[in-house]
């Protein structure tokens, strides 16, 4: 019959990080954050520097993991636009503050942006407009009309945009109920 091992004979993970080298306990955190979660190279500084490590040692680190492809900025930032849009049906411009947030640079968010063209973030804000319109039905026509401007605005779309997408599914809803009557 096998023995556990005694109660706290296993030292914490802080405990052992804590007698290795600053860089070698700089890439234990780095590569338990980024198994946490995709992070840009500056959310992953700023999450080296928030535990003790060396502002040198963390940009060595991270160099490191740049160039060995761990870390990839444009490829992030494009899943992250693709992502948002595509689940949640965000807007370029709510999607590249959250970028901005994360720390991507311009050039990273801008690239990411690409594939979001004026027409499919205007067929996108189309199909939020019509689900919302279709889902408020029975409502009022002013409540209707301020809960998808509402909605759109929320998802980062233009207020002249929302009123237009409104006023085009009012007028079919119009016309639907002259051809009812």
């Amino acid at each position: 019959m096998t023995m556990a091992p005694e109660r706290g004979t296993r030292r914490a993970r802080s405990e052992d990080s804590t007698t290795l080298p600053p860089a070698e306990r700089a890439r234990e955190i780095a590569l338990r954050l980024l198994t946490h979660a995709p992070r840009s190279a500056a959310q992953l500084r700023e999450g080296l520097l928030a535990r003790g490590v060396e502002p040198q040692v963390a940009d060595e680190v991270i160099a490191r993991y740049i160039e060995v492809g761990l870390l990839d900025d444009a490829s992030l930032a494009a899943t992250i636009a693709r992502t948002r849009h595509a689940e949640r049906g965000a807007s370029a411009r709510v999607i590249a503050m959250e970028l901005r947030r994360k720390g991507f640079g311009d050039e990273d968010i801008e690239k990411a942006l690409e594939p979001l063209t004026r027409e499919v973030e205007h067929e996108s804000a189309r199909r939020l407009a019509r689900a919302r319109w279709e889902r408020t039905r029975g409502l009022d026509r002013d409540v209707r009309v301020r809960r998808v401007v509402a909605h759109l605005g929320r998802k980062g779309y233009s207020p002249s945009l929302a009123f237009a997408l409104v006023k085009e599914l009012a007028s079919v809803d119009s016309e639907e109920q002259m051809q009812v009557d």
